[in-house]
C-alpha cells in the first residue's frame, strides 16, 4: 500500500469521525430537551443567582442536564446569568433553552381596590420578586414621603390602579420610583387644574374619590355623589359618609377582613380622624384605592343642589338624593324600615 492510499484512508477515517462527532453534537444542541407536560411555563431566576443556582431551578424541567450544560458552556452562559422571568416551551432544545434564559419576559402587574397600603404591598409582592415587607418599608420611607409631599396616612393616593408592564426582578425601590412617575403622569396639568377648580389638591381629590368609590359601585352615579360631597365641603358641613365610619371601625379593631353592612348610631360618635360625622372636612388619607371612574367623577362632578342621599330600596345599588333634610328623612326611613325587615344586624 503506497503512501497516497494510506493518506486517503486516514483522511476518510478522520472525516468520518468528524462527521460522527458533528452529528452527536448537533443532536445534543438541537434535539428536544424538556420534560414537563405543560405547553409552556415560566421559570424565575432570583437576583444574584449563580449558574449552580440556575441549574437547581431548571433541573426539574430539563430532560438531559449534560446536554444543557454543554451548550450553556459553549454559549458562555455560566458567566452571564441574568435574573428574571423566562418562558420555557415544551420541546425546546438546549440551544433554545440557553437563548430563552437571556430573554427576560415582562410581567403585566395589576392592582386595584386595595383598602390599605399594607394590602397593596401584599398584592404587588405576589407579582414581582420584591416581597411585601420590603415594598411596605420602601413605600413608607420618610425621606421619600417628605420629598414627594405624602404622609404614611395618604401614601395610598400615589398608586393609580391600572395594569403596568414591568419585570419580575424589579426591586422595591424601582417599583416605587415607577409608581411616582406614573402618578405624576396621571396628574397632568389638566387634571391638577380640574382638582383646583373643586378646591382640591390631587391628594385631596383622591381621598374624596375613595369615599365616592366606596359609596357606589354604579359608575354612572358617581359624578352625582361627588357633587353632593363637594356641596357639603363648600358649605363646611360634615361629609357624614358611612364608608369612613366603617373604615374607622376596621382601623380601630385592626380587622380589615370583617364585613360591615350596617352602621349604627353609636358608631357615628366614635373618636377617629376618619369619622366624617364628627370631623369636618376630609379624612387624613384614602379609605380605599379609588378606581379611575371615581377619580374622574370628582374631577368632573355633576352640578346639583343635593345635600343628602341614602341607599334606594327601589333601585338596588343606587341612591335617593335630596336637597332638604325633610325629604332625606323620608328616604332614610324607607331604607331603615327595609333593612330592619331583612334582619341585618351589622
Amino acid at each position: 500500500m503506497n503512501l497516497k492510499k494510506i493518506i486517503t484512508i486516514i483522511a476518510v477515517v478522520l472525516i468520518s469521525v468528524l462527521i460522527g462527532y458533528g452529528i452527536v453534537l448537533m443532536n445534543q444542541i438541537f434535539s428536544a430537551n424538556t420534560k414537563f407536560a405543560e405547553k409552556e411555563l415560566y421559570v424565575y431566576i432570583p437576583t444574584d443567582s449563580k449558574y449552580e443556582d440556575v441549574e437547581k431551578i431548571i433541573a426539574p424541567y430539563i430532560e438531559n442536564m449534560g446536554r444543557f450544560e454543554m451548550v450553556a458552556s459553549k454559549r458562555d452562559y455560566p458567566d452571564n446569568v441574568k435574573p428574571g422571568r423566562f418562558l420555557f416551551t415544551k420541546g425546546m432544545n438546549s440551544y433554545e433553552l440557553v437563548k430563552t434564559l437571556r430573554l427576560n419576559v415582562p410581567v403585566n402587574l395589576a392592582f386595584n381596590n386595595q383598602e390599605r397600603i399594607e394590602n397593596l404591598a401584599g398584592r404587588v409582592g405576589s407579582q414581582i420578586e420584591a416581597d411585601s415587607l420590603s415594598l411596605l418599608t420602601t413605600f413608607k420611607d420618610s425621606v421619600f414621603l417628605k420629598d414627594n409631599g405624602f404622609t404614611e396616612e395618604n401614601i395610598l393616593a400615589m398608586f393609580i390602579p391600572n395594569t403596568y408592564e414591568t419585570y419580575w426582578n424589579t426591586s422595591a425601590e424601582k417599583f416605587r420610583d415607577k409608581m411616582i412617575k406614573e402618578y405624576k403622569n396621571f396628574w397632568n396639568k389638566e387634571r391638577v387644574a380640574k382638582a383646583a377648580k373643586q378646591g382640591l389638591t390631587p391628594i385631596e381629590a383622591t381621598i374624596l374619590a375613595s369615599i365616592v368609590h366606596k359609596e357606589s359601585v354604579k359608575k354612572d352615579e358617581r359624578p352625582r355623589i361627588a357633587g353632593v360631597y363637594l356641596n357639603r365641603l363648600r358649605a363646611q358641613m360634615p361629609l357624614q359618609a358611612d364608608p369612613t365610619v366603617i373604615y374607622a371601625i376596621k382601623k380601630k379593631s385592626n380587622d380589615f377582613d370583617q364585613v360591615i353592612k350596617r352602621v349604627f348610631y353609636n358608631d357615628l360618635t366614635m373618636s377617629s380622624p376618619y369619622n366624617t360625622y364628627v370631623n369636618i372636612g376630609l379624612p387624613p388619607g384614602p379609605i380605599a384605592m379609588p378606581d379611575i371612574t371615581a377619580l374622574e367623577a370628582v374631577l368632573n362632578p355633576e352640578k346639583n343642589n343635593f345635600i343628602y342621599f341614602c341607599a334606594s330600596v327601589e333601585r338596588f345599588g343606587y341612591h335617593e338624593f335630596a336637597a332638604t333634610l325633610e325629604e332625606h328623612n323620608k328616604n332614610a326611613k324607607k331604607y331603615s324600615d327595609w333593612i330592619n325587615s331583612q334582619g341585618v344586624k351589622r
